[in-house]
């Protein structure tokens, strides 16, 4: 699906963010797969992969840790496995059986969360489960890395004899030692160790007294070390046994080799999983520490990045706690180039790579900084024509190789591609170079490209401005302290403040004005113009951000007040309805307050019985009707509020029916305005005012003073009548 050249990655500085990446890694062969991440052919392959980072980025934040994944890479064990008869060392077999428990206990975990790790659990699950590798090595091999005496019966029983016979040593040379020591053989240290033996430590002149193997003799030569004879025999019994030890063990792991052998696949893949978790967990890290998220897939070919920072750039200022400006862009079937114009050192070349680099991470299965309401699209291509290109090696100049990239776009530019290309047309004559710019641009039109470029040329401005499905957008400035703002504006061209940035780096005024004076006054007055604009599109956002906050806190004191109207009216109904109880109840009170009396005073059980039945009727018959008034009560509410509504929608679609045959009508009766040579006009829904120059078959020549164009008159509109 996709095709991202190797140049594009560089431009875009893709490998300094996988540098980056590797650094999260715990594994060596993580941090070396990481450096080899390219974006991912197959989309289906990359939703799980960004879905996978996504739960694992997830899991920062809940009780549920995902366990510890770090290994030790098996890929020599794993060569050895191949190779018949071969042997492997048992701290081979160690970091084996460490894998397999890893694996083990990772399975475990996703299957108890699988309802929170869907596609952790899914990748986990694929794996088959084995339990036969690790038991085999623990059998044999403790936690110390020494071989068990259960390894085998054949081990325990030389085991067992090389204690014995040990035992039997140190009791020989223990009586060795005595008797000599008795007879002041000795010297002061008595014994010593030489080549792992016990030896004695026997005065020189005393020598040839003691039966025995001399081992060596001390520096001066006053000490001779010795074997004590009656030893001699048992330390050979013990070689022999240590042999036989020793081909023991490699007999047990020869055989444990062989009974690993045939799980290589399985081992191999384990590996595999272990890296690619290694990986998640640190895309994971990268994308929490510049607050990445997985923003929404569209099917409709729609890149709408809201508040997207540049990953490199956030995280460098993060450091320096310096605050990073996001960029807020969309491109969609209805506005698919964008032409970024202002000022240098303004932002535009950030702006593009910001949405360059985030698209390649995004297709690498990495989260990216944005909002997480932004929508995203995939491009088959992505093509940059980003900085300064100069090829030393093919002695080419930075024109000639922006003129070969160019051609390359134009081979695989299409309707899958997003192109970017930063200062779009220099390196060569403005005039001539903006010309065959504008014939490129063209091109990547008609081929319906997505693409964004940043440019200083009018002639591209006035295109974006002509073009149905293209737009400027510039990076505003502050006009008065000649400071960038960072913030990309879509719907206007941006003025280069040229001669004002150049009198505030001290240019003498002198200077600046010799140089107004030497190129045509349109082009001066063109660029004033857009200056002007941009200063009261500035005054614009402000007066509106402020009205936008004045509305909102009247807002919010309206909602308040309204809650505490309805609040006070609900006490008021609440204590009506206490006041009517309480009345009710002392009402009841003095009717049964009355036959106790009459009780007291004639002592008839029959007359009180029935009066209390009677006030107890009573009372429920005053209840049934209040619930079904109650009942209806609501029926008949529910009721209007429906037939109200109901008569607005009419009302509602009768007023849009009039309104819009009223429209047709007044379009239908505006007569068609007869232009002639010489009438100030303007494209409809355009901004740019011009002047016909001549008129033939229905098509009129509009000069806007630094270019000409050719329209249809049913595509303009009268702004001034020539007098």
């Amino acid at each position: 699906m996709h095709n991202i050249h190797s140049k594009t990655l560089q431009d875009l500085e893709f490998p300094t963010v996988l540098q980056q990446l590797a650094a999260r890694c715990n594994t060596e062969l993580g941090k070396e797969l990481a450096l080899h991440i390219a974006p991912i052919p197959n989309r289906e392959e990359l939703l799980v992969s960004l879905g996978q980072t996504s739960e694992y980025l997830a899991s920062f934040s809940n009780d549920n840790r995902i366990p510890n994944h770090g290994f030790d890479q098996i890929n020599p064990e794993l060569g050895l496995l191949k190779i018949e008869n071969s042997t492997l060392e048992i701290t081979g077999f160690r970091k084996i059986g460490s894998i397999c428990k890893t694996v083990g206990i990772h399975q475990k975990f996703l299957k108890k969360f699988k309802d929170y790790y869907p596609l952790l659990f899914g990748k986990s699950e694929a794996l088959e489960s084995n339990f036969l590798v690790p038991e085999a090595i623990d059998h044999v091999i403790d936690k110390f890395g020494e071989i068990k005496d259960t390894a085998s019966d054949e081990l325990r029983s030389i085991r067992v004899q090389i204690n014995e016979v040990r035992g039997k040593i140190n009791q020989s040379f223990g009586a060795a030692l005595g008797r000599y020591q008795s007879l002041d053989f000795l010297d002061e240290i008595r014994e010593s160790v030489v080549e792992n033996r016990r030896v004695l430590a026997v005065k020189a002149m005393h020598r040839k007294k003691v039966k025995g193997t001399v081992m060596g003799t001390s520096k001066t030569g006053s000490i001779v070390y010795i074997v004590p004879e009656t030893t001699l025999s048992y330390a050979r019994e013990l070689n022999n046994l240590e042999f036989e030890e020793k081909e023991e063990i490699q007999r047990i792991l020869n055989q444990l080799t062989n009974q690993i052998r045939p799980f290589a696949g399985l081992l191999k893949e384990y590996q595999g999983y272990l890296t690619d978790i290694d990986i998640t967990a640190a895309k994971a890290k990268y994308a929490n520490e510049m607050n990445g998220v997985l923003p929404e897939f569209n099917e409709h070919r729609e890149l709408n990045l809201r508040d997207a920072y540049h990953p490199l750039l956030y995280l460098s200022n993060k450091r320096k706690h310096q605050k990073t400006w996001p960029q807020t862009i969309k491109l969609h079937p209805e506005n698919r180039i964008i032409v970024i114009s202002g000022p240098n050192a303004g932002g535009k070349s950030i702006t593009l790579k910001t949405i360059g680099l985030l698209q390649v991470m995004l297709q690498s299965g990495m989260l990216i900084p944005v909002h997480e309401r932004s929508s995203v699209c995939l491009f088959d291509k992505i093509l940059t024509d980003i900085g300064d290109n100069q090829s030393i090696e093919n002695h080419l100049s930075t024109y000639s190789y922006r003129l070969k990239n160019m051609n390359y776009f134009l081979k695989k530019c299409n309707h899958e591609t997003l192109f970017l290309i930063d200062e779009f047309g220099t390196g060569s004559d403005p005039e001539l170079g903006g010309a065959l710019a504008e014939a490129f641009l063209e091109v990547f039109y008609e081929r319906e490209a997505y693409g964004v470029i940043t440019t200083h040329y009018a002639n591209l401005k006035a295109l974006a401005n002509e073009l149905s499905y293209a737009t400027n957008a510039n990076m505003l400035f502050n006009s008065k302290t000649l400071e960038p703002t960072f913030q990309l504006v879509l719907g206007e061209a941006g003025s280069s403040f040229t001669f004002e940035v150049a009198q505030k780096n001290g240019i003498p005024y002198s200077l600046i004005n010799k140089a107004k004076k030497k190129i045509e006054r349109g082009k001066v007055r063109f660029d004033e113009t857009i200056a002007k604009l941009q200063k009261e599109r500035s005054k614009m956002v402000e007066t509106g951000t402020r009205l936008q906050e004045e509305e909102t806190k009247a807002r919010e004191e309206a909602d308040r007040l309204e809650q505490l109207n309805s609040k006070i009216k609900n006490k008021l109904e609440s204590y009506q309805e206490m006041y009517d109880h309480n009345q009710r109840m002392i009402q009841l009170g003095n009717k049964v307050n009355t036959i106790s009396e009459r009780y007291f005073i004639d002592n008839k059980k029959r007359p009180l019985i029935s009066e209390l039945l009677r006030i107890v009727e009573t009372e429920n018959s005053k209840r049934k009707k209040t619930s079904a008034k109650k009942a209806k009560e609501k029926q008949e509410q529910q009721k209007q509020v429906a037939q109200e509504l109901e008569q607005e929608i009419k009302q509602v679609r009768v007023e849009k029916i009039v309104k819009k045959k009223k429209e047709i009508q007044a379009e239908k009766n505006k007569p068609r305005p007869v232009f002639k040579i010489g009438d100030r006009v303007r494209m409809m829904d355009g901004k740019a005012v011009g002047s016909i120059d001549t008129l033939e078959k229905g098509k009129a020549v509009v000069n806007y003073g630094m270019f000409t164009t050719n329209v249809s008159v049913d595509q303009l509109e009268l702004v001034e009548a020539k007098k």
